[in-house]
């Protein structure tokens, strides 16, 4: 991905750009947007998100496969069901990352 704009508008093509049906890590986009070491900040980014129609942050989640402990849009379960509904595997309240990431 080019560095163009601010890390918040990169951290937001990279989540934009995940297909339904697929996820990512925190650390994934991360890296994508240019700063593999800012995870945290990619979470503090996604939990600002006033437009998750474009922006679908439900679909990043961490290293394990958890949902976001503090998901703005309803909570981890919230998080999980739309994983679900959109064909992601889950293994109990994770996502199984080997058969889902983008």
């Amino acid at each position: 991905m080019e560095r163009n704009g601010s890390f918040t508008e990169r951290v937001y093509a990279a989540v934009a750009a995940i297909p339904e049906g697929k996820v990512a890590t925190y650390g994934q986009i991360a890296a994508a947007a240019g700063n593999p070491g800012a995870a945290r900040a990619v979470g503090n980014i996604l939990h600002r998100n006033t437009n998750p129609s474009t922006v679908p942050c439900h679909r990043v989640v961490d290293a394990k496969g958890r949902p976001g402990r503090n998901y703005a849009f309803g909570g981890p379960s919230a998080q999980l069901k739309r994983l679900e509904s959109e064909g992601v595997k889950l293994i109990g309240n994770r996502v199984d990352l080997n058969a889902n990431n983008s």
